[in-house]
């Protein structure tokens, strides 16, 4: 690609309805806009999408996402196992090439801005695009998901939008918009469904807790195993090696066996460490549609194209 690309990764509240994720995806086509992957997850009740191309389109067409999700996802009646504000829940814009995240964050607070003019939807920014030290981190932002979200700004005027509201949209919540570094979204199924076991184990690595830099974590149930789903924000700090040794250690000590990995959207080359057990574990990986420079010279087709 010519010129500045940036990479958007936006997640929408529905992985169990094909339909309405391919009618999601497919409003995101645009000119010059590549579809780089797009997966869906019924027990996370969860879908990502991964597009690329020059800044302003893409902006557009996370924009028009935004807008069908909050047209066909309704979160009075939505659970999963992920933790959710919105019907597009966050949309992070990454720079990839010829841009700084600086400017991706300035990308971020316009399509906030048109995601709140076109559809009503109320907007929080975060990470490098974050309007409050506050909300910086989107777990801080999420706090309470959308039902504990939607009693807060009405009595809290700290948790309210940073565009719209005071309100959330009544049925597609509120849409968190950022911008980040690349980051790698890594789960590590275990060989039974203790999930008490595996948050255990999410507490002692997590950044948060005090555990591993630029790791977060959680313990779900999802297709039927303990699943430990991790977003390792700086890999170059932390490698998935490390991550790995340290989960497998923590595994160990409760007489517990990881079963396999998985990698949830594209992982940049720097992240892979060829050879590496992490790699050697994970299910159904293929370098070729699976590493983001890879698949950025061969895209997807959109839903519908031949």
């Amino acid at each position: 690609m010519d010129g500045p690309v940036i990479e958007c990764v936006p997640n929408f509240s529905e992985g169990g309805d094909v339909r309405k994720v391919e009618a999601i995806v497919a409003a995101m086509r645009a000119s010059d806009v590549h579809l780089l992957d797009w997966s869906m997850d019924a027990d996370h009740n969860r879908s990502v999408v991964t597009i690329a191309g020059p800044p302003a389109a893409v902006v557009e067409a996370a924009v028009r996402a935004a807008g069908k999700a909050a047209e066909l996802i309704d979160l009075t009646r939505q659970q999963g196992a992920h933790p959710r504000i919105g019907a597009a829940d966050v949309i992070p814009f990454v720079p990839v090439s010829g841009i700084r995240l600086e400017q991706c964050a300035m990308l971020a607070r316009q399509a906030g801005l048109e995601i709140w003019r076109r559809f009503g939807v109320p907007v929080f920014f975060y990470e490098a695009a974050a309007a409050r030290p506050d909300r910086a981190n989107l777990e801080d932002v999420r706090r309470g998901q959308f039902e504990g979200l939607r009693d807060a700004v009405n009595r809290d005027p700290s948790r309210r939008p940073d565009l719209g509201g005071p309100g959330l949209h009544p049925t597609a919540g509120a849409c968190a918009v950022g911008a980040r570094k690349f980051l790698v979204a890594y789960n590590i199924y275990f060989d039974s469904p203790d999930v008490a076991l595996v948050r255990s184990i999410a507490r002692e690595i997590r950044a948060a807790s005090g555990g591993l830099a630029g790791v977060k974590a959680m313990g779900v149930l999802a297709h039927g195993r303990a699943q430990l789903s991790m977003n390792i924000t700086d890999f170059a700090a932390t490698p998935l090696s490390l991550v790995y040794r340290k989960v497998q250690s923590l595994a160990a000590r409760h007489q517990a066996q990881l079963a396999e990995g998985e990698i949830i959207g594209l992982i940049p080359e720097a992240a892979c460490e060829r050879e590496s057990e992490w790699m050697r574990q994970l299910s159904g990986f293929d370098p070729q549609t699976k590493i983001l420079e890879r698949r950025l010279g061969a895209p997807l087709n959109w839903p519908g194209e031949a």
